[in-house]
């Protein structure tokens, strides 16, 4: 199986963004437990600041993996662009957010990714990417 993991704007921070909300480990080392916990997959993962880089990911994607795990940060409430891209892939995308985005400002309660998702999962910390890589097995 092979899996991609697509993270969004301000996402290379973490570790040191706002630690409260977003915890204090960076994806980087994340990813690296990640990948040592689930050896029988092949992961993969891309971080962009920009909105079409990660359409471009995404549309890239529907060729070469299995499903998505989507972390589309600011962009999920934004971005009808990556909810477009994500409407016209045939591989699964489970959305992922670290932070309970209901448990925020209002404008953070929508997503246009949401309909198109296999699956959302929020509020986890990071642990809400280990549980999209379980909803694959």
């Amino acid at each position: 199986m092979k899996l991609r993991i697509i993270n969004g704007p301000n996402l290379n921070l973490l570790g040191k963004r706002e630690p409260e909300i977003y915890g204090g480990k960076s994806f980087e080392d994340y990813f690296k437990d990640l990948q040592i916990k689930y050896n029988h997959i092949e992961l993969s993962y891309v971080q962009s600041n920009i909105e079409g880089e990660l359409i471009t990911h995404i549309q890239d994607a529907d060729t070469m993996y299995d499903g998505i795990i989507l972390n589309a940060a600011a962009y999920t409430h934004t971005s009808v662009g990556i909810g477009d891209a994500v409407g016209a892939i045939e591989i699964p995308v489970i959305e992922v957010h670290i932070s309970n985005t209901f448990g925020r400002e209002e404008f953070r309660h929508q997503s246009y990714i949401s309909k198109y998702a296999k699956g959302v999962i929020l509020g986890f910390g990071l642990q809400s990417y280990d549980l999209a890589i379980q909803s694959f097995l």
